[in-house]
């Protein structure tokens, strides 16, 4: 016979802690003068750092490149789209596709052909013009407390070279060797890269060009210059063989056209001299003479098509850039939002406050509480 069996469930009764939130308010409430306090603290080194970080300038721009693809793809590449698959990146009939831009913009020999680029700035209200590489140098400042950080490792290095051999310093960009930059340089180049940031949108290929500088001026004339620069460089890249097909068909061209005045020269001439003379022998002279120079006109005439097919596939080559967001030199600056630091620091302050009114004075009250609890070590007398 079996047994039915009912086995009902035990539950561990568990005790939670539960967080009164009133007392809570009411215990910020009490001390309202502290918190108020630390706000006002916060307010204040929050206006300090406002004020200290440097105004900075932003300019974005946007334009679209030409993508010479090999093979259209059809249904493929809508397909292709929808998965977010640009498959005209991928098809493209040379290496230098939208991808790769901004690996061109941020290597060495790219930003180093910044560095001469004439800037026109303010400095203390003064109007003053040098070159980008100067610029960055001595008219661009960073917060006060940067120098702070980096004078312990100012010192450190000066010690160091106490030790070291003592090489000849290179300042500026007169001896410059994108394969070896000296320190200098090299940080001149960094603060580039770091100004200057350019993004690809994988589906569209519309290149965005961001450029930021402490001269609104500045930042637009950069901007400028890099789409400048990029287009040069990638019409350059796939120009480069029609454009060696060009120099050879020139160079032809010239050639068949001073063999073919040559050659009608030589035929004027020869008939001019035998005029009314019925020898064989001259008639035979003047049709290979005027054979030649049909043959010189034949190559003549080709070489002088060619070259035309060679202009027309350097101009169909050339990648067309559409601007569609120009740069514009910016009227406020983008950074820093003195407001923004304003309230996050009183936010913070509050915050700082808070906890300590409700957990860190109780914490510390509890450290100090064991101490003056803990039992004093009992003197030992000497026995002698």
């Amino acid at each position: 016979m079996e047994e039915n069996k009912n086995f009902e469930p035990q539950y561990a009764e568990e005790d939670y802690d539960e967080i009164d939130i009133m007392e809570l308010l009411r215990k910020l409430f009490k001390d309202w003068r502290l918190i108020l306090k630390w706000c006002g603290i916060a307010a204040v080194v929050g206006l300090v750092v406002a004020f200290s970080i440097p105004k900075e300038y932003t300019v974005n721009s946007k334009l679209a490149p030409e993508v010479v693809s090999r093979s259209g793809g059809g249904n493929l590449s809508s397909l292709a789209s929808l998965a977010g698959i640009n498959l005209s990146s991928m098809s493209t009939s040379d290496a230098v596709y939208p991808e790769i831009y901004p690996d061109i913009v941020a290597s060495t020999p790219f930003v180093v052909e910044l560095f001469p680029v004439q800037v026109d700035f303010k400095d203390k209200k003064e109007a003053l013009s040098a070159d980008y590489y100067t610029y960055l140098k001595e008219y661009t400042h960073g917060p006060w407390w940067g120098k702070v950080v980096q004078f312990p490792f100012k010192a450190l290095g000066w010690f160091m070279g106490l030790f070291r051999e003592k090489e000849e310093k290179v300042e500026g960009y007169a001896s410059l060797n994108p394969a070896a930059l000296t320190q200098e340089q090299e940080d001149i180049a960094k603060a580039i890269r770091e100004s200057v940031s350019l993004v690809v949108d994988k589906k569209t290929s519309v290149i965005s060009l961001t450029v930021v500088a402490q001269d609104p001026k500045v930042a637009a004339r950069i901007s400028e210059e890099v789409i400048d620069r990029l287009q040069t460089y990638v019409t350059n890249y796939r120009t480069e063989k029609s454009r060696q097909d060009l120099e050879y068909y020139e160079r032809l061209y010239d050639e068949s056209k001073e063999a073919y005045f040559t050659a009608q020269q030589r035929y004027a001439s020869y008939v001019d001299r035998n005029q009314g003379v019925i020898l064989q022998r001259v008639k035979t002279e003047q049709e290979r003479l005027q054979n030649e120079m049909n043959i010189n006109y034949q190559l003549y005439n080709a070489c002088a098509q060619q070259l035309q097919t060679a202009k027309a596939k350097v101009q169909q080559e050339t990648p067309v850039f559409t601007i569609i967001n120009p740069p514009q030199v910016p009227l406020k600056r983008s950074k820093p939002s003195k407001p923004t630091i304003l309230l996050a620091s009183i936010f913070l302050g509050a915050v700082v406050a808070a906890v300590w009114i409700l957990w860190g004075r109780d914490v510390i009250a509890g450290f100090k509480k064991k101490d003056e609890d803990a039992p004093a070590d009992e003197a030992v007398p000497d026995r002698k």
